[in-house]
């Protein structure tokens, strides 16, 4: 079993920034030293989960939806077993609840939910105007 625990979020005004952690626990070698993924997905009341970003944490490779593309940046730190989600100009339409994921093989895509085995129990971004 692996854990994650999110922090980092808050409450900003638009055009601030914000870096949301998730820090990895239990049957964490699977994801580090094997072909996983690792995401964050956010939700806003009344809307689907979708995908923000994602990373390959064996080669490092990154994706993001087209509407954080520039502004927010995932990376990882595999010695602190902690991902991070960098979100700069924030918007009011980024103000969600944020969750940490993590996978072992994405066949319908990095953006897909359901194909995640993993999850946080989220972070609140609050982003007024």
């Amino acid at each position: 079993q692996v854990q994650l625990v999110e922090s980092g979020g808050g409450s900003v005004q638009a055009g601030g920034s914000l870096r949301l952690s998730c820090t990895a626990s239990g049957d964490i070698y699977y994801i580090y030293y094997s072909s996983y993924y690792m995401g964050w997905f956010r939700q806003a009341p009344g809307k689907e989960r979708e995908g923000v970003a994602a990373i390959h944490t064996g080669s490092g490779s990154t994706y993001y939806a087209d509407s954080v593309k520039g502004r927010f940046t995932i990376s990882q730190d595999n010695a602190k077993n902690t991902l991070y989600l960098q979100m700069n100009s924030l918007k009011p339409e980024d103000a969600a609840m944020y969750y940490c994921a993590a996978a072992g093989k994405l066949p319908d895509g990095w953006a897909s939910p359901t194909q995640y085995n993993y999850w946080g129990r989220g972070t609140q971004v609050t982003v007024s105007s």
